[in-house]
C-alpha cells in the first residue's frame, strides 16, 4: 500500500469510527495497560510465591484453585467452583464472563462426576475448556482449576 493510500485508509477508518461514536486516540495518547494484582482477602501476603488474581486491561487471570481437604470429586469440584466465583466477584467479574477454564484432574476417571458439578456453573454459554489428568496436584485435591475472564 502506498503512503497516500495508507493516509486515505487511516482517514476513512477514523471517520467511520467517529461516526459510530467510537473515540479514536493516536497510539501515543492511548492509556498504557498496567498489570494489577488483586488480593482475594484484601491485603498483600508478606512473601507471596505467586499472585492469585492478576488483571491486565479488562482481562483477569486466576491462578489454580484446589480443594485441600478430605472428600470426593464432587465436593472438591463444588469447592473449587465456589472459590473461583468468589474470586471473580472480588475482582469485579462473574462466572458468565469466564473465557477459558483449565481443569486438572488427579484421576481421569473422575471426569464424568466433575462434569456433573461443573455443568451450568458458567451460565448458558460456558467458556472454552481444557481438561487433563495431571499427576502431582498439590495437597489432597482431586481437582484444580484456573480461569481467564474479563471484567
Amino acid at each position: 500500500m502506498s503512503k497516500s493510500n495508507r493516509r486515505s485508509f487511516i482517514g476513512k477508518s477514523a471517520k467511520t469510527a467517529v461516526a459510530a461514536g467510537v473515540a479514536v486516540l493516536p497510539a501515543a495518547a492511548q492509556p498504557a495497560q498496567t498489570k494489577r494484582i488483586i488480593y482475594p482477602n484484601g491485603k498483600k501476603p508478606d512473601n507471596p510465591l505467586f499472585s492469585s488474581i492478576v488483571a491486565y486491561g479488562n482481562l483477569l487471570f486466576l491462578s489454580g484453585i484446589g480443594a485441600h481437604f478430605e472428600g470426593d470429586i464432587k465436593s472438591h469440584t463444588k469447592h473449587v467452583l465456589d472459590e473461583i466465583q468468589k474470586n471473580l466477584e472480588t475482582a469485579g467479574s462473574s462466572m458468565d464472563k469466564v473465557l477459558k477454564c483449565q481443569v486438572y484432574l488427579a484421576d481421569i476417571k473422575d471426569w464424568e462426576a466433575m462434569n456433573d458439578v461443573f455443568r451450568g456453573r458458567f451460565g448458558p454459554e460456558p467458556p472454552v475448556r481444557t481438561t487433563i489428568a495431571a499427576a502431582g496436584i498439590p495437597g489432597k485435591s482431586l481437582v484444580e482449576m484456573d480461569v481467564i475472564a474479563y471484567i
